[in-house]
């Protein structure tokens, strides 16, 4: 099944690719890999504010990330045109990480992170889409956004 057929199932619709806020660009491709730099999580287009053990609660984190991992499908669908495919052209969804703006308690990292990488499972299906990944609970993060992640992807 096509990668945009599931998309739709899931009445997702991917976004433009966001203007970075700083001196980087959205991805860069070397060789088949294409790694994308880290999203923050946004809510209604401004940045999804707030930490984990604090003001938020799991639940919310992993929304959060979901919507991380939508902001990370229209950026890789950009690197895919750029490269002349699609992103059913995407050999394997390589590596996730994860930072969770979180108190120094808080220790479901993993947890908020699932938001991301079971999307990921769902749109690209389980051969494509598992993929390694590494959580980690941060201080802070830009703009105060709950939750940055950033990509690693091989194109076929």
């Amino acid at each position: 099944m096509s990668v945009y057929t599931r998309l739709s199932e899931q009445g997702i619709h991917l976004p433009p690719v966001a203007v970075p806020a700083a001196a980087y660009v959205p991805f860069v491709q070397t060789g088949k890999l294409v790694f994308l730099s880290g999203h923050i999580a946004k809510r209604d287009g401004k940045p999804w504010v707030g930490q984990l053990g604090l003001t938020m609660t799991t639940a919310e984190g992993q929304a959060a990330a979901r919507a991380v991992a939508v902001d990370l499908l229209g950026t890789l669908e950009a690197a895919c045109r750029a490269a002349g495919t699609t992103l059913d052209g995407v050999r394997r969804i390589v590596k996730v990480l994860s930072l969770v703006n979180s108190t120094n308690t808080y220790t479901e990292q993993h947890l908020v992170t699932n938001g991301c990488s079971e999307l990921l499972v769902q749109v690209f299906g389980a051969e494509v889409g598992a993929h390694a990944r590494s959580a980690f609970g941060v201080a802070q993060l830009p703009l105060g956004a709950c939750v940055e992640i950033e990509l690693i992807a091989e194109l076929a």
